[in-house]
């Protein structure tokens, strides 16, 4: 089959043929329709994310229909549409694990960073980590629900009952979030990179009640914020931001270093939590909820090989919502 495979950090992926692999026991191979392009991925490919298995196939929001079945599968049959999530493994034996809090789980593996991943014609997955697609979703609109979705959606339920939320970054967990936050009645303030007027306008298109450059604040404080950009100095922004007793969520799993401030941004109960993984439960709840919004994601497809130009593109921040990657064989 033909992959997008990382050789070395901070070099480009290469189309290579290799062999397509086989299904081992429990395990579910699909072929790949669609896999879309998240932020992890470039943190995976710029070296940010220090622990990859090499050589490797990234892409971790894959959607596609199941051609084989390894021993003891009974969930799936061939010809099922499934999503493979970056959560591709836990112990389910561990203390966190036995909390119902597998995402940190010290033994977990994530899909296309130590698990072969969706910028390929086939992938294979544990079937127990993966999720039935619901009805209605085109495989181009449903790859961004599988890591945008999903994990923006922990992020979001981590904010408690904000009535006023801020979501700092308006890509595409952003951009599928508010969608959620509307449906639930509740007002959102984007915040976007200074002199991104498109990423203005966008907001607004999506029903941002507010809309302004990270380094404004809005009209009324926010209950809850949070940040989805990669940027350690919308902490403090962010803090600022929120009233007292307010909550600050970080929702990447890669920030760049935080700038120290001042106690008083943090006094007043305000909290500050981070987000690290997703839940098999998480999916379930969100991959429910998405239709009934519904949820519509704003894509902009590539082909296969030319996957390196869409993380450009993301890395450069040329297009509003998420980038998916089209696998078209024969």
């Amino acid at each position: 089959m033909k992959a997008m495979v990382l050789r070395q950090p901070q070099r480009p992926l290469v189309l290579t043929d290799v062999e397509t692999p086989v299904p081992g026991p429990g395990q579910v191979r699909m072929k790949v329709a669609a896999c879309g392009v998240c932020r992890t991925d470039l943190h995976v490919v710029d070296g940010e994310l220090t622990e990859p298995v090499l050589p490797l196939i990234p892409g971790h929001q894959i959607v596609g229909r199941v051609d084989a079945l390894g021993e003891g599968v009974a969930t799936f049959a061939v010809g099922d549409r499934v999503g493979v999530p970056w959560l591709g493994y836990s112990c389910g034996e561990c203390f966190y694990c036995s909390r119902g809090q597998e995402n940190l789980c010290q033994s977990a593996r994530y899909t296309g960073y130590q698990i072969n991943g969706g910028f390929a014609e086939f992938a294979v997955a544990d079937a127990r980590f993966c999720f039935p697609i619901p009805e209605g979703y085109p495989d181009l609109q449903a790859a961004p629900l599988l890591c945008a979705g999903l994990i923006g959606y922990r992020s979001y339920r981590m904010a408690g009952e904000a009535k006023r939320m801020g979501f700092y970054g308006f890509g595409a967990a952003a951009h599928i979030l508010i969608q959620v936050a509307r449906h639930e009645r509740r007002e959102v303030c984007a915040f976007v990179r200074n002199g991104d007027d498109e990423g203005l306008a966008f907001a607004r298109s999506l029903g941002a009640t507010w809309a302004g450059f990270s380094d404004q604040l809005p009209e009324e404080p926010l209950d809850a914020a949070i940040i989805f950009a990669p940027v350690g100095n919308l902490v403090p922004a962010a803090l600022k931001a929120v009233r007292p007793g307010g909550v600050v969520v970080c929702a990447g799993i890669y920030m760049s270093e935080i700038p120290a401030f001042s106690y008083d941004l943090l006094w007043m109960e305000r909290q500050l939590r981070s987000v690290a993984n997703l839940t098999r439960r998480d999916g379930e709840e969100f991959l429910t909820l998405a239709p009934r919004v519904p949820v519509r994601s704003e894509v902009h497809p590539y082909p296969l090989e030319k996957a390196n130009e869409a993380l450009d593109d993301l890395r450069a921040g040329r297009f509003s919502g998420a980038a998916v990657i089209l696998t078209d064989t024969p």
